[in-house]
């Protein structure tokens, strides 16, 4: 795993959870919510792009 990695998620989580915060005290929950949600999205494409290249790892250490 790529400590790269580990920082761009953090990175994310941070801005997400400022935002939220910015949003939630200006009495906008709604947005806050799906700025929450945009940031898991992001966050669950960037580990799903790490797993499909271990898979293919894998597949091409196996000859399968």
């Amino acid at each position: 795993m790529d400590v790269d990695l580990i920082f761009r998620i953090a990175a994310v989580g941070i801005l997400v959870s400022v935002l939220n915060q910015v949003l939630a005290r200006s009495g906008r929950e709604e947005q806050a919510t799906m700025v929450t949600l945009a940031g898991l999205v992001v966050v669950l494409m960037m580990v799903v792009q790490q797993i499909s290249e271990l898979f293919q790892l894998v597949e091409d250490l196996f000859d399968l």
